[in-house]
């Protein structure tokens, strides 16, 4: 491990990749704070770039920054200003703008850099310890196994959203049936590619994700933006008492949240988003005085900022030991990898050592730079948003286009681009969260391939796929899932 470690660091301490760090922690920042982008749009933009002009190690480590930098520039304008600019922040709204109100906006900030950072390094402990040995049983996994694994994740991207089941698992299956489009790898069949053969390859991935989450989201913020003025105009003061005080009043909330978002970012589904949710339940349901909940409960913000910050990383450990995406952003880390010719998987640790190592470190160093990064420039941050919002989302729409066409060089990526752009718009209008088809659409392919493939080795017996004890792990907690999450809602 200490060998390791220090070729990791060795390998992220280089000039080269610590400035493709440093451009992570910044742009990860920036989209954090700017409602409407994102990381999933974000590194969808700069995928071509890295292609272009980035080594592999250096894009890996740059895509990384993005995503978790986007947790903490999520929390400044959420505090400040009551706009989540990040989707995992939408909790951090409701205790922290009323902290803002009452003269904690200093306090809470520095809270929520301190729980973010801690949370940021333990999470990156845990995967430097476990994804070693997550690719050890990946070694040992059969189709059997891979197969019970995604059909879990598929369930979970139905139950553990926060929306009702039946609009989860049809979310789910349209994904599904869009991943069908385009050459069966099993018989080499053409299907479902609605007489073009442009889809002969199949759905762009690309543009289909900036489609949903880029321009659906500038869509609904063009005809729904929010006109009230509710900024806070205040003297941020990030070190004094006050911030003292609310550090030890959060420290327990900050370590509760840490382990759950570290565990929550394992699992199909669950990551940055579901782990502050899921946080603010917890603290509410534990503390002894609820009423302060809503109106100014510093253990509010703590516990969902470092909740989403453990998620966010700890969901690095199934994508690089078992080459799984358990959400949309780490599918389409993947896809960065891809790109550079690195089949993601078990195989990482062992052909790409320096990759695999490198990253971990990096991104240990990076919550360095956030920490530092988000403590000194809150108010120029918060200052972007007196720039008019319509040059930002002429900017992002550009970026959309430039970087679905700059890969295939199809002006046919462009239509797709459009259609799912109209698909985001109508989810968000909905308010309907459009993970779970882009999960379906993620997890389709490897599901129907690991389906046949253990058919074939049963020789068509449907009893093969539980004759397994990881698989019938796999299943059962299928079952308690479903189990627990089956009060929710129908309709």
């Amino acid at each position: 491990m200490i060998d390791n470690l220090i070729l990791g660091f060795s390998e992220s301490l280089s000039w080269a990749n610590l400035l493709w760090c440093f451009a992570g922690a910044i742009i990860g920042t920036f989209v954090g704070v700017v409602p409407g982008l994102g990381p999933l749009a974000a590194i969808s933009m700069l995928l071509p770039f890295t292609y272009t002009v980035v080594d592999p190690i250096g894009a890996i480590i740059m895509m990384a920054g993005i995503y978790y930098g986007s947790q903490y520039g999520g929390s400044t304008t959420a505090i400040l200003l009551k706009l989540p600019g990040e989707t995992s922040s939408v909790v951090s709204t409701i205790d922290g703008y009323e902290l803002a109100k009452k003269g904690y906006a200093g306090a809470a900030l520095t809270v929520v850099a301190v729980g973010s950072f801690v949370a940021g390094t333990f999470a990156t402990i845990v995967i430097a310890l476990f994804s070693p040995e997550m690719i050890k049983l990946a070694l040992v996994f059969t189709p059997r196994e891979y197969f019970s694994l995604i059909f879990f994740g598929v369930v979970c991207a139905c139950v553990m959203t926060q929306q009702h089941i039946i609009k989860g698992l049809l979310l789910v299956m349209f994904g599904l049936l869009l991943s069908t489009i385009g050459t069966d790898s099993g018989s080499g069949e053409i299907r479902n590619i609605f007489g073009t053969w442009n889809l002969a390859s199949g759905l762009p991935f690309i543009p289909l994700c900036m489609g949903l989450y880029g321009i659906g989201e500038i869509l609904y913020n063009v005809f729904h933006e929010n006109k009230e003025n509710n900024k806070l105009i205040e003297q941020v003061k990030l070190f004094s008492k006050k911030t003292l005080t609310k550090i030890k009043e959060a420290k327990n909330a900050i370590l509760r949240g840490t382990l759950l978002g570290t565990v929550l970012g394992v699992i199909p589904g669950g990551g940055a988003i579901l782990s502050s949710f899921l946080s603010y339940t917890l603290e509410k349901r534990i503390a002894k005085d609820k009423s302060q909940f809503g109106k100014g409960d510093i253990k509010g913000l703590a516990g969902p900022e470092s909740a989403n910050n453990a998620g966010a990383q700890t969901s690095f450990i199934p994508m690089l030991s078992l080459g799984l995406p358990v959400n949309p952003v780490m599918a389409l880390m993947m896809a960065t990898m891809v790109v550079h010719d690195i089949q993601p998987g078990p195989s990482v640790m062992t052909n790409n050592p320096k990759l695999f190592w490198g990253l971990i470190t990096s991104m240990w160093i990076g919550n360095l730079m956030l920490i530092i990064i988000n403590l000194s420039t809150v108010k120029l941050f918060v200052n972007f948003f007196k720039i008019k919002r319509w040059i930002i989302y002429s900017l992002v729409i550009f970026s959309c286009i430039y970087g679905s066409y700059v890969i295939g060089h199809n002006i046919f990526d462009l239509y797709i681009l459009i259609i799912f752009g109209a698909i985001g718009y109508f989810l968000k209008y909905n308010k309907i969260d459009c993970s779970p088809l882009l999960l379906g659409f993620i997890l389709g392919p490897k599901l129907e391939e690991t389906l046949r493939q253990t058919l074939q080795l049963n020789n068509g017996n449907f009893l093969g796929f539980f004759d397994s004890g990881i698989a019938l792990f796999f299943y059962l907690l299928t079952m308690i899932l479903i189990l627990f999450f089956s009060n929710k809602k129908i309709q």
